[in-house]
């Protein structure tokens, strides 16, 4: 199976005046397509450096990082933020979602990027409107939406473009248990139905055991790599065809 992700002893070291803070130290790990993987850790154990690496957003201090086997690590800015908009997807715990625009126009934005919509867009975002049951929302404006329904849209603008890789940094760290559920669920559909890869981080337990692999993070090191918990029982195993 394909390699979506490979780092290669990914050091990212931030100056703060005279003093080095090291923020990740050696990481190595790799990612196959259609993969969920969720990474855990307590604050400062290098979770949003790692994102924000993995993202494009920002370049290692040494080491590799090879997304679908092409090396991005020295990559300039214009040179990251094109791979952004085609190989990538994000869902943010804010939503990040524009409030003077609709749903259908917030879930275009990455397709009209530097191009028209052609038809075949156009298309792939209705069939993802249907989809994440949005159709009865498209003209509205994010403040007429609940979280639940704004983090939908959020989910459906980042796999607009298709991406290789969808991260989603603490995608329900707004909402309640049971809206945190469904937008699980969701994530979990897309992984099992559509063959989208994630990579989710979170800092809870009842979130992580949505993935089927777990990664913690200590002191920007990878403390362990394991299956899910959950992976191993007969509701982990169902849990493709109960979200489909």
């Amino acid at each position: 199976m394909q390699d979506i992700v490979l780092l290669e002893a990914v050091h990212k070291v931030y100056k703060m005046g005279e003093v080095a803070v090291t923020a990740l130290n050696g990481i190595s790990l790799t990612v196959k397509k259609g993969e969920f993987v969720a990474i855990m850790g307590a604050s400062g154990s290098g979770k949003s450096t790692l994102m924000n690496i993995l993202g494009c957003l920002d370049s290692p201090s040494q080491g590799k990082y090879y997304l679908e086997e092409i090396e991005v690590s020295n990559f300039s800015k214009n040179e990251l933020a094109e791979i952004r908009n085609r190989k990538l997807g994000f869902v943010f715990q804010n939503f990040n979602l524009l409030s003077r625009t609709t749903v259908l126009e917030n879930i275009e934005l990455p397709l009209i990027y530097g191009k028209q919509l052609s038809k075949p867009d156009t298309d792939r975002v209705h069939q993802i409107i249907r989809t994440l049951g949005l159709e009865e929302y498209q003209k509205h404006y994010p403040n007429q939406l609940s979280g639940g329904q704004q983090q939908r849209v959020a989910i459906a603008r980042a796999i607009a473009n298709n991406p290789t890789l969808l991260l989603a940094d603490e995608p329900t760290g707004n909402l309640d248990s049971v809206t945190s559920t469904e937008v699980m669920k969701v994530l979990c559909d897309l992984n099992c139905n559509m063959g989208i890869t994630i990579l989710l981080v979170t800092h809870e337990n009842d979130i992580a055991r949505y993935a089927r692999r777990v990664i913690i993070l200590k002191d920007g090191k990878v403390l362990s790599d394991t299956p899910s918990k959950s992976s191993t029982t007969p509701a982990s195993q169902a849990l493709c065809e109960t979200t489909s």
